[in-house]
């Protein structure tokens, strides 16, 4: 989590600038390709409103020409397969700052109990913001995932058995 698409130098969540909430992601195009993300973009999220402010748009970033043909060509489909204008920025990516550390995994910071085993394995914020078991924990507790997959990854996920039962619980509480 963090900001792009400004010019601000250094901006925050108190002072933001012309920058826009945004994530960054990495990935290894042999594991996962840039149209497969940008299906998963387009897919959770309703492009057709509009922003009420710059700080929440939507928006793609992108790092090359490539991505910029793929994106465009992208948002091309997905307002032909709606029917309707998509309100979607694409932008070259420029600069991206990471947000506050009380920003990252915001979700799971709200789950003291969880929160702390993974405190105690990753003391570093830069660790445990980057971990991939912290980021599939937050996206469970944010709603994604069900708990089939949650069970099939349960192990891989470096909680205790009390705080496996306790991530468990929440996810069937949700209905997923």
């Amino acid at each position: 989590m963090g900001y792009a698409g400004g010019t601000k130098e250094s901006p925050t969540y108190y002072d933001l600038g012309d920058h826009s909430e945004s994530i960054e992601i990495e990935y290894d195009p042999t594991q996962v390709s840039y149209e497969e993300l940008l299906a998963v973009f387009w897919d959770t999220h309703n492009p057709t409103q509009p922003a009420y402010s710059r700080q929440y748009m939507s928006a793609i970033f992108f790092h090359d020409e490539s991505q910029k043909e793929l994106a465009i060509a992208s948002k091309e489909s997905e307002a032909n397969r709606l029917q309707a204008t998509i309100h979607t920025l694409i932008a070259p990516a420029g600069h991206f700052t990471q947000a506050e550390d009380y920003h990252q995994k915001y979700l799971l910071r709200q789950r003291g109990d969880l929160l702390v085993e993974y405190q105690s394995v990753y003391p570093d914020v830069d660790d445990f913001i980057r971990s991939t078991a912290v980021a599939r924990v937050n996206g469970y507790l944010g709603g994604y995932g069900t708990v089939a997959q949650l069970e099939a990854e349960l192990e891989s996920l470096g909680l205790s058995a009390e705080g496996q039962q306790t991530l468990v619980s929440l996810v069937r509480r949700s209905g997923r």
